[in-house]
């Protein structure tokens, strides 16, 4: 079964907390705060996230990418779309998040 990532964003949104923008996410997994890091591959220019994974590794948390910016946006709850997101406390998503792994 695929869990959808989307929704785990927004079962973290909703019941935990999550930093949205890759400044934010960025800091997040640099503050070693982030369980989950999630961006979008249709980010123009590539060069916004591609340091994303990268730092991810290094710092050991599990990093996701998702086809779409917007449907992104919309799971975090806003009306423009999320390049990135890290989930910082996952609230009911703790389960869903660790069968990510």
């Amino acid at each position: 079964m695929t869990i959808d990532i989307y929704s785990i964003i927004e079962k973290a949104k909703k019941t935990g907390k999550v930093e949205k923008g890759t400044n934010e996410v960025t800091k997040a997994i640099e503050r070693g705060t982030a369980k989950l890091v999630v961006y979008a591959v249709d980010v123009e220019p590539k060069e916004i996230t591609q340091h994303l994974p990268l730092l991810c590794k290094e710092k050991n948390i599990l990093c996701k990418e998702v086809d779409n910016k917007q449907k992104l946006g919309i799971a975090v709850g806003i009306s423009v779309a999320a390049s990135s997101v890290a989930v910082t406390d996952a609230g009911d998503a703790e389960k869903d998040i660790e069968e990510l792994k």
